[in-house]
C-alpha cells in the first residue's frame, strides 16, 4: 500500500487538476454559447444562397436549351475525375474526445474509397490536429491553411474559397470535398463529406406551380458568375463555424466528464489515505500496548 504521503500529493495533483478541468469547461461553455449563436444566424444564409444559386443556374441552362454545355460557368463544368482534392476541417487543439479523430477518419475513409477508383487523392488541411493525422498516414498535403488564434472570419474562408476555385478552373483538381463536423447540439456532432466542386446541377422538378420569374441585372450570367464563387465562400464559412460550435462542445463535454472523474478519483484516494491512516494509527496503538504489557511482566 502506498505511504501516507504519497497518497496525499495524489490528492493534491488531481484536485489540480480538477480546477483546471472545471475552468475549461466554463470557458468552453461561454464560447459555445456565442458559436451556436453565429451558426445559427449563419445556417439561413447558407441555404439561401444555395437556393439562389440552384435557382440562377437553372435560369442559364434553360437559357441553354435545357443543356448543360460546357462554356456556361467553370465551376459548373464536370470532367472526368482523376485528381480529388479534400480539405479537412479540424481544430488546432485537443482535449475534446474523439472531435478531431471522427472528421480525420471520415477523410481516410473518403481517401480509401477514392484510391480504390484509381484516383488521386490530395489534402489541404485546416487545422493542425488533421494535418498531423493525415502526414502520419502518408497523405499527400498540399497546403495546411494557418487559422490562427482569432475569430473566424469571412476573409479567410474567402481565401479558401479562391484558392480552391483557381486550383478547379486550372484544372488541378477535378473535384474538390469538405470534411468537416456538423454540430447538432454540446453533446452531438457529426462528421460530414460535402462535395463542393463541381457545383451541383440545376434540378428540374416537375411542379404544378409555375416557377417565380425573376429580372437579372445586367444579364444571368454575370449573376451566376457573382454568385457562384460566393456560394463556395459561405460553404466554407459555414464548415469553419460548425467546426468551431462542434469543438467546443465537444471540449466541454470532455471537460465536464473529465471533471467528475476527477471528483470520483479524489473520493477513492481519500478513502485510501483514512484507511491507511486508521492502519497507522491502529499499529501504533498495538505497539504502544503490547509494550505496557511487556512492562507489566
Amino acid at each position: 500500500m502506498p505511504s501516507l504521503k504519497a497518497i496525499r500529493k495524489r490528492i493534491v495533483s488531481v484536485k489540480s487538476t480538477q480546477k483546471i478541468t472545471r475552468a475549461m469547461k466554463m470557458v468552453a461553455g461561454a464560447r459555445l454559447n456565442r458559436a451556436q449563436q453565429r451558426i445559427a444566424a449563419m445556417r439561413p444564409y447558407a441555404v439561401k444562397t444555395a437556393d439562389m444559386l440552384r435557382s440562377v443556374a437553372r435560369a442559364v441552362v434553360e437559357d441553354a436549351d435545357g443543356e448543360l454545355k460546357p462554356d456556361v460557368h467553370p465551376l459548373l463544368t464536370r470532367r472526368p475525375e482523376k485528381n480529388v482534392l479534400v480539405i479537412v476541417v479540424t481544430s488546432d487543439r485537443g482535449l475534446c474526445g474523439a472531435f478531431n479523430t471522427s472528421i480525420s477518419k471520415s477523410a481516410e475513409a473518403l481517401w480509401r474509397e477514392q484510391e480504390a477508383a484509381g484516383k488521386s487523392v490530395q489534402f489541404a488541411t485546416i487545422g493542425r490536429k488533421g494535418r498531423d493525422y493525415l502526414a502520419r498516414r502518408g497523405g499527400k498535403i498540399v497546403h495546411a491553411f494557418q487559422r490562427g488564434r482569432e475569430e473566424i472570419s469571412l476573409e479567410f474562408a474567402g481565401s479558401v474559397g479562391r484558392w480552391l476555385t483557381d486550383r478547379y478552373k486550372s484544372g488541378e483538381a477535378d473535384a474538390v470535398y469538405l470534411v468537416f463536423s456538423e454540430f447538432k447540439s454540446a453533446i452531438t456532432q457529426r462528421p460530414v463529406v460535402d462535395r463542393l466542386l463541381p457545383l451541383a446541377e440545376p434540378v428540374h422538378e416537375k411542379e404544378e406551380t409555375p416557377h417565380l420569374e425573376y429580372i437579372f441585372e445586367p444579364n444571368k450570367t454575370f449573376v451566376l458568375d457573382r454568385l457562384a464563387p460566393m456560394y463556395i465562400e459561405i460553404s466554407v464559412y459555414r464548415a469553419l463555424l460548425e467546426s468551431q460550435a462542434g469543438f467546443f462542445g465537444a471540449q466541454m463535454t470532455a471537460m465536464d466528464a473529465a471533471t467528475r472523474n476527477a471528483k470520483d478519483a479524489i473520493a477513492r484516494y481519500t478513502l485510501q489515505y483514512n484507511r491507511a491512516r486508521q492502519a497507522a494509527i491502529t499499529k501504533e496503538l498495538m505497539e504502544i500496548i503490547g509494550g505496557a504489557e511487556a512492562l507489566k511482566d
